[in-house]
């Protein structure tokens, strides 16, 4: 649920996403809280599939553990463009503890830490 990665590097990727009306998390005409959690999920997967093509390996399937200190201050709208940051805090072997912040007319409206576990392929 992102539309384009803007920058991906070994410690951060970012995303941008135009939310539509037809989008599945989408009622009364706002993006709901799961759309948030998923396009934050979304976008740490597709910064650890881009760094995959750039190895020429297959990515790795990633699994969320936990979601913790979740910050929703703000619902965005249809039409809107969010710009999501996903933050490597830590790695322990396949288990990664990522940060979240999706930006949404450049204030921040939400963010949220993730537990992902990758397994090797």
């Amino acid at each position: 649920m992102i539309d384009e990665i803007i920058s991906a590097n070994e410690q951060q990727t970012t995303s941008s996403f135009l939310i539509s009306q037809e989008n599945i998390f989408v009622a009364n005409g706002v993006f709901t809280e799961p759309g948030l959690i998923e396009n934050m999920a979304q976008t740490a997967a597709a910064g650890t599939g881009y760094k995959a093509a750039l190895e020429n390996t297959a990515p790795p399937v990633g699994f969320i553990g936990q979601v913790k200190q979740l910050n929703i201050s703000q619902l965005p709208k249809v039409g809107d463009t969010l710009q999501t940051t996903i933050t490597n805090i830590q790695q322990v072997m396949n288990a990664f503890i990522v940060k979240g912040t999706i930006l949404c007319a450049g204030q921040e409206i939400a963010s949220a830490e993730y537990k992902i576990f990758l397994q090797e392929n």
